[in-house]
């Protein structure tokens, strides 16, 4: 808590110090006294606001702040509201007479202030305003400051009250057409080959990492060793993973998070499992421990689990760091493909050993990729020599620009040739 006088308040205390010493220096008791007064004059009310601190002690003020939507999409709105409230008649007196000013992250604001509005009763506060989401991110709210002034306007208050709340903001996204029948292919004849599998194992598969256990075929999986579960409709969809290449320049991280997050939702929706592969994210990132495994398209919170996994990507600290995370995640496909998975790619222009790696990938899984074309003409070179990699060892390719439209990227890549 803060206490400071007023403009006023300091007029007083030099004033009432100076008659204390005129006083002194003349020998004159009634002015001593007369600056006495105005210095207690301040002094008294300060004391006073020290005592109703709304933050602490059996009457302090709580306050509980909600925020609807969150998490939200960049550039969409949310409507905080934060509300104040006095439990008994003590707290009541320190609630009245106070201001409020809350705190937000300029990604969040804008950088200008932000503008409430304020409902008062007598026993509570209620501040409402809205704030816009302008980055990817997980951005603070808050604590409320609140201000009180004495009633003769000499001393001033501040404080902190309650803790600080956290607005998750995904990254943009955008609908996209359902993948074609060309991109999902047939998963019994990519998986199976010619042979016809029996009775007894025509509505089986093998297992995936993420799937249900009470749906193993213990009997099957006995006879042939590995685990084998009940397939439906759903549960037969093809496993997709989308790899990312995050540029190590924040100019086209954006964009590219965002395709990659639109193509997933675009495959989750369509009914099959989704995982993100790739990237950089902070050690101590909430749910780092599970950020590549499978999302099913079931229940209501898959689209959120599968955004919120895109909320702390961050970019590569250099080149060298960027290729070492595609590395990464094209040995994690490769270890852990069951021979029909798809991969959708979102790359830059690669390296010779990122392009040997993701030639390699292309034995074991059926490959999609997007790659992005910088403006500068070397750029452009690694770009084409790229593409020409990737579609020679069997994955469909086609180069993008990173400010190009997401569906148009994405229209063109299911029309993309080997």
């Amino acid at each position: 808590m803060g206490l400071r006088p007023t403009s006023r308040g300091i007029g007083l205390l030099l004033g009432g110090a100076g008659l204390v010493m005129l006083g002194v220096a003349l020998g004159t008791v009634d002015v001593v006294r007369m600056g006495t007064l105005a210095v207690l004059a301040v002094l008294a009310p300060t004391a006073v606001l020290a005592a109703l601190d709304p933050g602490r002690g059996r009457h302090r003020l709580t306050v509980s702040r909600t925020t609807t939507p969150n998490p939200v999409h960049v550039g969409d709105r949310a409507d905080v509201q934060v509300l104040i409230s006095a439990a008994d008649p003590a707290a009541r007196v320190r609630l009245a007479g106070l201001r409020f000013a809350e705190q937000a992250a300029t990604d969040l604001s804008g950088g200008l202030p932000l503008r409430a509005r304020v409902r008062r009763s007598p026993q509570q506060v209620t501040v409402s305003y809205t704030v816009q989401a302008g980055r990817r991110g997980r951005w603070p709210l808050g604590p409320l400051v609140v201000t009180r002034t004495d009633p003769f306007g000499v001393a001033r208050s501040s404080a902190t009250l309650g803790a600080s709340a956290e607005v998750e903001v995904w990254p943009l996204v955008v609908p996209l057409p359902a993948p074609s029948s060309v991109l999902v292919g047939e998963p019994e004849r990519v998986a199976l080959g010619a042979r016809t599998p029996s009775t007894d194992d025509a509505s089986l598969r093998e297992y995936h990492e993420g799937d249900d256990l009470r749906r193993v075929h213990w009997r099957s999986s006995a006879r042939r060793g590995s685990l084998m579960v009940r397939s439906d409709e759903r549960a037969g969809m093809r496993p997709v993973s989308v790899l990312l290449d995050l540029p190590s320049r924040t100019e086209h991280l954006e964009w590219t998070i965002s395709l990659a997050a639109s193509m997933a939702l675009a495959m989750l929706e369509g009914g099959h499992p989704v995982r993100l592969v790739g990237g950089t994210r902070p050690q101590d990132a909430p749910g780092i421990g599970d950020a590549t495994s499978w999302v099913h398209p079931t229940g209501d919170r898959a689209r959120g689990t599968l955004l919120d996994r895109t909320i702390d990507l961050e970019e590569p600290r250099s080149t060298e760091a960027a290729t070492t995370d595609l590395l990464a995640g094209a040995h994690l496909l490769e270890s852990t493909g069951a021979g029909d998975d798809i991969v959708l790619a979102v790359l830059g222009p690669l390296d010779p050993a990122g392009r040997a790696a993701l030639a390699h990938l292309a034995d074991s899984v059926q490959g999609w990729a997007v790659v992005r074309r910088p403006a500068q003409a070397h750029g452009a070179q690694q770009t084409d020599a790229t593409v020409d990699a990737l579609r020679r060892a069997g994955w469909r390719a086609c180069t993008v620009t990173g400010d190009e439209d997401l569906v148009t990227c994405w229209l063109r890549l299911l029309g993309s040739v080997r």
